[in-house]
C-alpha cells in the first residue's frame, strides 16, 4: 500500500524541525573550532581539503543539496559500512554532528 505523498511531506517536515532544534544546541566557541579544525585536516583526508572530493564525495554546499540533515548526521556519527567512511560517534556527540550538518548546507565551510 502506498503512503500519500501529504504524509510523507508531514513526516519530512516533522523530522526537519527536530532536527534545527538540536542543530542551534549550544556549541562552545573552542569546540567549535575544533569542529572546523576536524572537519578540514579530517574529513577533508579523504574527502578532500577543499571538501570537493577525493577518495570520499564532494562536502560542498552544492553537492550536499536536497540531502536531509538527519541522515548527514547519522553517516557522521555512525560512517558507512562497507567504506573507508568510519564512525565519528567517539570523537563528537549528536549535537556536535548536527552543528557540523550545518556548517556543510550552509556552505561555511567550502572553499572559495
Amino acid at each position: 500500500m502506498r503512503r500519500p505523498r501529504h504524509k510523507t511531506g508531514i513526516i519530512l517536515a516533522a523530522l526537519s524541525a527536530l532536527w534545527s532544534g538540536t542543530a542551534c544546541a549550544e556549541i562552545s566557541a573552542s569546540r567549535q573550532a575544533e569542529l572546523m579544525h576536524l572537519l578540514v585536516q579530517d574529513c577533508g583526508s579523504c574527502h578532500g581539503l577543499t571538501l570537493k572530493g577525493g577518495l570520499g564525495p564532494a562536502l560542498t554546499r552544492e553537492a550536499l543539496n536536497g540531502k536531509a540533515p538527519i541522515m548527514l548526521r547519522e553517516v557522521i556519527l555512525h560512517g558507512r559500512p562497507g567504506t573507508p567512511m568510519p564512525p565519528w560517534k567517539s570523537f563528537m556527540s549528536a549535537p556536535e554532528a548536527d552543528w557540523l550538518v550545518q556548517v556543510l548546507l550552509e556552505g561555511t565551510a567550502d572553499a572559495p
